[in-house]
């Protein structure tokens, strides 16, 4: 029986299902490994817990414990981009200790940079919980795909926004009101601003880049929009063209350039990324000669992120390979050109609130023409007061020139509201 010491930096929801997962569960000596805890480390020592950590060796300082000699494997469960998440890491690299992290901000920002430090030291870093909790899409890009070129990548990869969005699908509630709720629930921060406006889920797409293209991310390359703008009569107009809204991260290579974005888009009912509901994500990756690969499951919770991190764990107790981090080595990334999102091409959805006066429909298609778009659809909803909602769905044209349609809408003095503007995305 192999013993190895785990010592786990940080205890929220996702640090107490690990502890209690490496001290309650005995699957592991089956698999012929005895984790024990060397020490933990959280912001406050003495609160209430799910698992009791009286037993255990405690370190105000997360830098202290990563680099103790009793410790052989670092946990770090802290979160963040910055500060002592990556003063920690760090530091554990240093002193050639191995790291697990469900940390998506730090890999996104720092990954590269920490890979290199790791192969230097010949240890391994370890993120599988950093995108799609429990789902192992990280193993699966990183060696699943090795031998192939990737064309794209896609994913509904985080549980909050999807959450908001099924739910005001299936309720017919506001997007105020559904948040709320998911915010009493626990499915939604009090400050829920990282997951609602993107942030998150371009983190998450930032690794899955790296990992799918050999690539180094810059967060500046990917660009972001949230779903704090989505209203009710979006997702109802769009249910009435079998379509759903959905928050989808995409990284497209083509011609040599990547493109990364992450917004919200209209995708076919029958599609099952539309079909994904609440908490679950989805991730495809086209590659050749392999063909299309999928993943879904449970994207968050303190189980299914905590079993990746266990995952991890038992990896590297079983001799899991240190080097390289990514597919390929860290100093082999490439800059790959970006393909500016502005010239991706879809077909868009446009919901317009017009006051009834003579002649706005006719400035909404000069608009159209002056861009060269052309309508595949429009349809006029039943409307309930002086306003007059229009719904058009165009042929394809570039993203810069349906924005630029809406920015023109928008200024006629017949617009009730601002205009919405979604790409259509068959993934």
């Amino acid at each position: 029986m192999r013993k190895i010491k785990v010592s786990i930096a940080g205890l929220g929801v996702v640090g107490g299902g690990l502890l209690s997962l490496l001290v309650e569960d005995r699957r592991f000596t089956r698999q012929g490994v005895d984790f024990g805890i060397a020490g933990v480390s959280a912001r406050t020592r003495h609160r209430d817990r799910a698992v009791s950590i009286d037993a255990y060796p405690w370190f105000d300082d997360p830098v202290a414990l990563a680099t103790h000699d009793d410790t052989d494997i670092f946990v770090e469960l802290i979160g963040g981009s910055d500060g002592p998440a990556k003063a920690a890491v760090t530091a554990a690299l240093e002193a050639g200790k191995p790291v697990v992290t469900a940390d998506k901000a730090l890999i996104a920002e720092h990954g590269p940079m920490l890979a290199a430090l790791a192969e230097k030291k010949g240890v391994a870093l370890k993120f599988e919980a950093a995108v799609a909790g429990g789902t192992p899409v990280i193993h699966g890009i990183r060696d699943g795909v090795a031998a192939c070129t990737v064309s794209s990548v896609n994913g509904i990869l985080n549980g909050t926004c999807n959450y908001i969005l099924s739910t005001m699908a299936e309720t017919g509630a506001s997007f105020e009101s559904v948040l709320l709720d998911a915010q009493r629930e626990g499915f939604a921060e009090a400050d829920p601003s990282f997951d609602i406006d993107g942030v998150d889920a371009a983190h998450k797409l930032a690794i899955l880049a790296t990992l799918a293209f050999d690539a180094e991310i810059a967060m500046a390359d990917i660009s972001i929009r949230g779903i704090r703008h989505i209203q009710l009569a979006d997702v109802e107009a769009a249910k009435h063209q079998n379509l759903a809204i959905k928050l989808l991260a995409e990284a497209v290579l083509q011609d040599g350039a990547l493109g990364l974005r992450v917004t919200p888009a209209l995708i076919p009912e029958r599609n099952a990324f539309a079909e994904t509901r609440g908490s679950q994500n989805v991730v495809t990756v086209d590659a050749e000669p392999l063909g299309r690969l999928a993943f879904s499951g449970p994207g968050a919770g303190a189980g299914a992120t905590a079993s990746a991190v266990a995952a991890d764990l038992c990896d590297l107790a079983r001799g899991g390979a240190a080097s390289p981090v990514y597919a390929t080595a860290a100093e082999q990334l490439r800059r790959l050109p970006s393909l500016s999102t502005a010239d991706m091409e879809n077909s868009y959805f446009i919901r317009l609130s017009l006051k009834d006066e003579p002649g706005a429909m006719a400035t909404v298609a000069d608009a159209l023409a002056a861009e060269r778009i052309s309508i595949e659809s429009l349809r006029q909803p039943p409307s309930h007061d002086s306003t007059a909602p229009v719904v058009i769905v165009t042929h394809p044209c570039r993203a810069a020139a349906a924005e630029a349609v809406a920015n023109t809408i928008a200024a006629q003095p017949f617009v009730a509201e601002p205009p919405s503007v979604l790409p259509i995305i068959i993934p």
